[in-house]
């Protein structure tokens, strides 16, 4: 007579059938393509511009990451010390920069920079905020 209340087989059906993945996996750092950039600030003084500060700043954007869609709130003035970066704006083209370049970027415009080269992007940049908003808004 058989009984129909033990298992047919030995051994845990756990270790036979593994967990199902997460619907939505964690990203790990690798996957995040702003993974790894910093932005270091050199110096900040007041502007002669009452209200308005003065910031510069060392961007570094390791090979295929990217800065993020981001602004400030103020005008940025830049230069590729080394590197080469795609700068894509949301309201106009990109722009292809290279080693020794200079950009400019208007106050609250929506930019990425892509790097689309084989080396870490170095960029100075200076920016003139007004000093009651953070430098950088992401979205």
């Amino acid at each position: 007579m058989i009984d129909r209340h033990l298992p047919l087989h030995s051994g845990s059906t756990t270790a036979a059938t593994p967990d199902p993945p997460p619907a939505n996996p964690a990203p790990t750092p690798s996957d995040d393509p702003t993974s790894g950039v910093t932005r270091t600030e050199l110096q900040r003084h007041p502007s002669p511009a009452k209200g308005w500060l003065t910031v510069q700043t060392v961007v570094e954007i390791p090979q295929r990451k990217e800065s993020g869609r981001h602004s400030h709130p103020g005008v940025e003035v830049g230069y590729i010390v080394r590197g080469d970066v795609l700068m894509e704006f949301d309201d106009g083209p990109a722009q292809r920069l290279r080693t020794g370049d200079p950009f400019f970027i208007p106050s609250g415009m929506i930019h990425n920079a892509r790097n689309v080269g084989t080396v870490t992007t170095m960029m100075l940049s200076t920016y003139v905020i007004d000093e009651t908003k953070p430098l950088v808004t992401t979205y």
